[in-house]
């Protein structure tokens, strides 16, 4: 067995049927990095090694100012956290730029950074690759993710004569990208789609990014439907909406720290999350320092406390979704 293998095989433990009606059940042994006790895992076929915890851009461009954004950039990076997530259109661009600017002085060394594009064909991908190289002051992203795959025609116009593949392959090539994946955080169905898709192209996936958290849990749920496909591909998991986008607080039925735990326990390379205040991000911090990995009672006790609050997630069968622009 090779080293990457044997890594691999740590980290996702085994795989069983019965914890929390999932099909997936872990045992884990973290690594942990040298600054401050931030757990990291191994993002797929890859083989990068990320932070538990990633800093969402979105938040970042929600901060109060420029100097605040910058400010919890440095304390997040200071404190372990290595993977950036980023969007071309976060903030009309106000995200990127900002986290741009953090990342000078020997910060971009430090980071895994990911950002995505929306544009659909290959010349608008062109020129958004083009915009998230300026804005982020890199010559190169780690890994780019066509953004928002949540319509059924989407993977087939990505993967056109004329899609935004394209682009991202010409990129690949010319070093300005690493790796590239996809997200979505409407419907699972899309998810498997654009994955076959990708497969039937002689593509797989490095990296593919959903919402996980106790509610997708009891609704249409990526955990159900489309996590065992990406571990099937070693496809890079990356979480999103641990705390779903606010709602899991309406239930007042577990705390922040739970509802971290639950998707941190899933087989997963990073729990993506939105910190726009020190506050925030303190908590996320220590959600990530204290995680050890739960019992089949302790997740079936999470799964009931929610089980009476499927939620933060809409579903698209049966709504008009607008075709994209570009």
């Amino acid at each position: 067995m090779s080293a990457s293998e044997h890594t691999r095989r740590n980290f996702l433990g085994k795989v069983a049927v019965g914890i929390g009606g999932t099909g997936v059940a872990l045992s884990f042994r973290e690594l942990r990095s040298s600054t401050r006790d931030m757990p990291i895992r191994t993002m797929g076929r890859s083989g990068e090694k990320v932070s538990l915890i990633g800093l969402g851009g979105y938040h970042l461009g929600s901060a109060a100012d420029e100097r605040t954004a910058i400010r919890l950039v440095h304390e997040a990076i200071d404190n372990g956290v290595s993977f950036m997530d980023n969007c071309w259109d976060y903030h009309d661009g106000k995200a990127e730029t900002w986290m741009g600017k953090a990342l000078r002085n020997g910060y971009r060394k430090r980071v895994f950074l990911m950002t995505k594009i929306d544009g659909q064909t290959k010349e608008a991908a062109n020129k958004q690759i083009e915009d998230c190289l300026r804005r982020l002051q890199t010559d190169v992203i780690d890994l780019l993710q066509f953004h928002e795959v949540i319509r059924p025609g989407d993977p087939d116009r990505i993967f056109g004569p004329s899609g935004a593949f394209k682009a991202a392959m010409a990129a690949k090539q010319a070093g300005k990208i690493r790796y590239i994946g996809f997200t979505g955080h409407k419907d699972p169905d899309v998810h498997v789609k654009m994955i076959e898709t990708g497969l039937k192209n002689g593509f797989a996936f490095d990296a593919s990014q959903m919402p996980l958290n106790l509610l997708d849990h009891h609704f249409e749920s990526f955990e159900k439907r489309v996590l065992p496909l990406l571990l099937r591909h070693r496809v890079g998991v990356l979480a999103m909406k641990p705390l779903a986008d606010g709602h899991i607080f309406k239930t007042s039925a577990v705390t922040a720290a739970e509802a971290y735990h639950y998707v941190m326990n899933l087989p997963v390379s990073v729990v993506i999350t939105g910190f726009e205040t020190r506050e925030r991000l303190i908590q996320a911090l220590d959600a990530a320092r204290t995680f050890k990995a739960l019992g089949q009672k302790q997740v079936a006790t999470l799964l009931a406390k929610t089980a009476a609050h499927p939620g933060g997630r809409s579903p698209t069968r049966g709504m008009l979704i607008p075709l994209r622009s570009t």
